[in-house]
């Protein structure tokens, strides 16, 4: 420990650091938000004086040492500086994902026992009201935005501004016991607890200690050279790990800004108005930008889309060269310049991403061709693998030496082996304490020696010592014939196609693999308009004749790509449908993170798998739906079962790879 220690130079905690940057950097920007349309700003000194008339306030409300104050809402700063004034007078903040249902949030604020809760507006204030039956320790909810708010209850509903009024106020008599909690907060002391996704059961709380988060952003931003000079937009849900990361724990350590978005509407907006030096994105956002773009292509003109399919392969071809450092031909450069100079450069602009120098994509596995495609056009985007046990960091990729199919070397002071069975363990600086009220977990999860279990397959690249993932490790499984069955890695590549939103691939322990599909409702959409197709809905769209064909068309080059693969060969796809609804979180189907729950829809829509196996040509379902405002209702459809070409493979010759 006392090596830990001074290696984070005595900084031992979160609101320590807040003091350090509001001393040593005061006048530098600290937080941006965008509110109708302006831009506002708080440096690190003002970032501290907010930080602590609220935590003052919160001690005036009879905030105690160990409560859990839970936050809910999209990015904002007063949320940031709700979570360290949290931690400044010792309780433990507990950000849940604002889109939750009611009983989801239910779940999360009875198992930590929530006193304290602060919510953004009044769509979270009604959540929380729904099941405050269900919340026995729940006393006080404060509020960020008061609109519509001014005729409830206000006997334990506060606005937040009042509650920071009443803080500064009261500086005189808590003054001193918040200057004594601040000092008793050390690196075990607990930091955060973060909620995992949920992909195969009930959520677990993941104990994070001041250690796991100052040990891990020191190394992380040392790795990548963060200063106090990036900019990093916040956008992603802020009960996820990495956005705490990202800005909060590395934010806090390096000292730079961050901006908040003005909402999800305006994100790409806000991107290109902020242009990020760091930047992150889980895969589905760098997906969605790609779909975008192929999507303006199809509208543009015949030669503009000339220009960009050629400048585009050329960019393929040499861009990562180049953007590694590596020796490209003369020709080749003076051909890339102009190609940025009319096609790659506006193209950055118009994303967002022209002043990115560090970008990083996790979550969930990116497909090549989408990985491909950003790095060619000159952006430094990177893989990195993690886990919200691990507070984020496992593996990361050097500059210079960036894969597609490899996550990188192990992060700084992360320890990584592979077991028998070919599961990836890890143990580091980061590794979580607990996970809370779950000591069996905790103890299937880390042994005594602090090797974590992370449930992904993967293996050690002799010659580079890269780390290659192949799929999690309970999902990767046996075909029928013996050959690897990894679903992940063909579902990535059928999502490359703007067409296809997300895709679930099934065949393990059967002769040959299948497909569910969902199809992008924008990409599509476009293609109808642009043809005069008429629809009325996602599902008559979905089931349109030429939509089918088309995503046929896409499988069959899927199949093609595996094929290439000795390792992965069997996993082509001989079957599949077009589903008739968006897989949804609010359905229980995806994550709040958008992780596939594989075991639930394997068991929801079980006629529609068997259907695919048993040769149907087509099959009526009915299936149940959750609308956005909490009802439940039903849907049913007729749906189409195509089969897909394949290219034969020798099976002999996949069973021994």
């Amino acid at each position: 420990m006392a090596q830990s220690l001074e290696a984070a130079g005595g900084l031992t905690s979160i609101p320590a650091l807040l003091h350090r940057n509001a001393t040593e950097i005061g006048d530098r920007d600290a937080y941006r938000e965008k509110e109708f349309g302006i831009w506002q700003t708080w440096t690190w000194a003002e970032t501290a004086e907010e930080v602590e008339a609220l935590a003052l306030g919160l001690l005036n409300l009879g905030v105690v040492k160990g409560d859990f104050v839970a936050i809910i809402g999209t990015n904002r700063p007063q949320l940031y500086w709700s979570m360290v004034a949290a931690q400044s007078v010792g309780a433990i903040p507990v950000p849940v994902y604002q889109d939750s249902a009611a009983e989801e949030m239910a779940y999360v604020l009875d198992h930590c026992g929530a006193r304290f809760v602060i919510v953004e507006d009044q769509e979270q204030v009604d959540k929380v009201l729904e099941v405050q039956d269900q919340l026995h320790q729940f006393e006080h909810m404060i509020y960020l935005d008061p609109r519509g708010l001014r005729k409830y209850d206000h006997h334990r509903l506060h606005q937040f501004s009042h509650v920071q009024e009443q803080g500064r106020a009261a500086r005189d008599e808590f003054g001193a016991d918040l200057a004594e909690r601040r000092a008793a907060l050390d690196y075990d002391s607990t930091c955060v607890m973060l909620y995992t996704s949920g992909t195969t059961g009930r959520p677990k709380g993941v104990v994070l200690s001041n250690r796991n988060i100052v040990e891990t952003s020191k190394n992380s931003s040392e790795f990548d050279d963060l200063s106090a000079g990036e900019n990093v937009l916040a956008y992603l849900p802020m009960a996820w790990v990495g956005d705490f990361i990202f800005s909060l724990g590395q934010a806090y350590w390096t000292g730079f800004c961050v901006n908040c978005a003005e909402s999800a509407e305006t994100m790409m907006v806000d991107l290109r108005e902020i242009g990020p030096t760091y930047y992150f994105a889980p895969p589905r956002v760098f997906e969605e930008q790609l779909t975008t773009v192929m999507i303006r292509m199809e509208d543009a003109s015949r030669m503009k889309k000339w220009m960009f399919d050629k400048a585009m392969a050329h960019a393929r071809k040499v861009g990562p060269a180049i953007l590694d450092g590596k020796s490209v031909s003369f020709i080749d450069r003076i051909k890339y310049l102009l190609g940025d100079l009319f096609i790659y450069g506006p193209l950055k602009n118009t994303l967002g991403l022209s002043r990115v120098r560090v970008g990083y994509t996790a979550g969930e596995a990116i497909g090549p061709e989408i990985f491909a495609f950003y790095r060619s056009l000159g952006i430094n985007l990177k893989q990195l693998y993690g886990q919200t046990e691990a507070g984020v960091f496992i593996t990361q990729q050097p500059d210079g030496e960036v894969r597609d199919d490899t996550v990188g070397v192990p992060s700084p002071g992360v320890e990584v082996r592979i077991g028998d069975s070919g599961e990836v363990f890890y143990r580091s600086p980061g590794t979580f304490v607990e996970y809370y009220k779950n000591p069996e977990s905790t103890a299937s999860t880390k042994d005594a020696e602090g090797w974590v279990a992370t449930g992904d397959a993967g293996f050690f690249e002799p010659d580079t010592g890269h780390l290659r993932i192949i799929d999690r490790a309970k999902d990767v499984g046996k075909l029928a014939s013996g050959a690897l069955f990894a679903p992940k890695y063909v579902e990535n590549k059928l999502k490359f196609y703007p067409n296809i939103l997300e895709a679930v691939v099934f065949g393990n322990d059967r002769d040959t693999c299948t497909a569910f599909i969902n199809i992008d409702l924008a990409a599509v959409g476009n293609w109808a308009e642009r043809n005069n197709i008429a629809y009325s809905s996602y599902q008559e769209l979905a089931g349109h004749p030429q939509v089918l064909e088309t995503v046929q068309k896409h499988v069959e080059e899927v199949n093609r790509s595996v094929a290439e693969d000795p390792m992965l060969s069997g996993c082509q796809v001989t079957r599949f449908l077009i589903l008739h609804k968006e897989l949804d979180a609010d359905d229980g189907e995806m994550t709040r993170t958008r992780k596939v729950r594989r075991r639930i829809i394997e068991e929801k829509y079980a006629d529609l798998i068997t259907a695919l196996y048993d040769g149907s040509p087509e099959i009526f379902t009915k299936t149940e739906v959750t609308y956005e405002d909490g009802r439940k209702g039903a849907i049913s459809a007729t749906l189409q079962l195509r089969d897909a070409a394949t290219v034969p493979v020798n099976p002999q010759k996949v069973a021994a790879q």
